[in-house]
C-alpha cells in the first residue's frame, strides 16, 4: 500500500456527516445522550478503520512549490484581541515562551527562537476546511515528536493538549479559550509539526503567529493556532466541556481524519 494518502479518503464523509448533525438545525437531536453515544461508537470506528487500512504512519500527500496557492484563507480567529496576546505581538515575541508540562518528566520552556534553533521539517500540504474550502501552503516547524521526546512522557501519557490564545468565544464559565487535542499516534506522526513559518516567511497573524500546530491528515479545525502551551493528559474528560477541543465541545468530531 502507499505511503501516500489521497485528499479525501472515503471515510471523510462521516466526519463531516456528524459534525454537521451538531452544528445544524438538528441540535437538538445531538444533544440526545443516545444519538452522542451512538456517534461516539461511530467516531471510534472510523478511526480504528481508517489508521487499520492506511496505518499509523502512512503520509499524507505532499505537493510541489508550483501547487501552492496563491491565496490561503485565514481559518478560525484572526486577531487573538487577549491583552497578554497583544503584548507578545507588540514585541514581536521576544519574550512568548511556549510551556510544555502535564504529565512529561521534564516541564519546559521554549522561546521562538530555541524553536528555530532545533531540526526542522518542510512539507507542501493541502490544508482542509470542514467549511468546505482547501489551500496548499508550505509549512516548516519542530516535530512535536521531538519535543515530546526532549521533555519526555510518562507512562500514563495518552493525549497531547493545545493551548491557545484566542478566546474565541467569551462564555460566563470561562470555557471560550480555543483549545485542541490529538492522541500519541498522531503526535509521535512524521507530518506531525509545531509551525512557525508558511511559504518559506515567519507565520502571519491570521495564520497562527508564532506558532501553530499541522497535523496533516486532519481537518483545519484540529491545526490550533497562537499556541501559548502544551499539556500532555492521560484523560480528557476534566479539561474544559470534556470531549478534547473547542469545536468539539459544541458538536464537532474529535478524530477528524481526512
Amino acid at each position: 500500500m502507499s505511503r501516500l494518502i489521497t485528499r479525501r479518503r472515503f471515510l471523510i464523509g462521516s466526519t463531516i456527516g456528524a459534525s454537521a448533525l451538531g452544528l445544524s438545525g438538528c441540535d437538538m437531536l445531538a444533544e440526545n445522550p443516545k444519538v452522542q453515544s451512538v456517534l461516539k461508537i461511530a467516531e471510534g470506528l472510523t478511526m480504528r478503520t481508517q489508521r487499520l487500512l492506511i496505518g499509523d504512519d502512512t503520509l499524507a500527500r505532499e505537493f510541489t512549490m508550483a501547487d501552492i496557492s496563491p491565496t490561503f484563507r485565514a481559518n478560525g480567529t484572526s486577531m487573538p484581541d487577549g491583552a497578554q496576546y497583544q503584548e507578545l505581538l507588540g514585541r514581536k515575541f521576544q519574550t512568548w515562551q511556549l510551556q510544555v508540562g502535564g504529565l512529561v518528566e521534564r516541564p519546559a520552556a521554549f522561546s521562538l527562537a530555541a524553536l528555530k534553533a532545533m531540526p526542522s521539517r518542510t512539507q507542501i500540504t493541502r490544508h482542509d476546511c470542514v467549511e468546505g474550502w482547501s489551500a496548499i501552503g508550505q509549512w516548516t516547524g519542530v516535530p512535536l515528536g521531538a519535543l515530546l521526546h526532549q521533555v519526555g512522557l510518562k507512562p500514563e501519557a495518552r493525549y497531547i493538549v493545545f493551548h491557545c490564545a484566542d478566546e474565541y468565544e467569551k462564555t460566563l464559565d470561562n470555557s471560550g479559550w480555543y483549545y485542541e487535542s490529538i492522541d500519541l499516534v498522531d503526535a509521535f506522526h512524521p507530518q506531525t509539526i509545531l509551525a512557525y513559518a508558511m511559504n518559506g516567511r515567519d507565520l502571519e497573524v491570521p495564520h497562527g503567529a508564532p506558532l501553530r500546530l499541522r497535523v496533516e491528515r486532519q481537518l483545519g479545525y484540529k491545526q490550533a493556532k497562537y499556541l501559548m502551551r502544551i499539556e500532555a493528559l492521560a484523560d480528557l474528560a476534566g479539561l474544559y466541556g470534556g470531549n478534547g477541543g473547542f469545536w468539539e465541545d459544541r458538536g464537532y468530531e474529535w478524530y477528524a481524519g481526512i
